[in-house]
């Protein structure tokens, strides 16, 4: 039953706070149509994010009290982080280069 607490949790933290990001982010991307073109790049980028996010906070405060429960590697996280940053950036370098 925890595990099923947990993966609900996990589904509506990343519905929430995905939505929250890509209303944010899909706004800004709509100001050009290439760059609109490319704006699922933004949304895998919004996905790495929460995933280092539930990994190195979330996890640690939910129903699952499993083993396996480890923080990401420090260059891990560094890694994921910026390749985010690089897709958030990603169709704006695009949408100029293409347009």
């Amino acid at each position: 039953m925890r595990t099923f607490l947990e993966l609900l949790r996990i589904i509506i933290i990343f519905a929430l706070l995905g939505g929250f990001g890509w209303a944010i982010l899909g706004n800004i991307y709509t100001t050009n149509e290439i760059t609109q073109t490319y704006s699922w790049l933004g949304a895998v980028a919004i996905l790495l994010l929460l995933f280092v996010l539930y990994r190195n906070k979330l996890q640690f405060s939910g129903w699952y009290k499993g083993k396996g429960k480890l923080k990401l590697p420090n260059s891990v996280t560094l890694a994921l982080i910026l390749s985010s940053i690089l897709l958030i950036i990603l169709p704006f370098i695009l949408g100029s280069l293409l347009g």
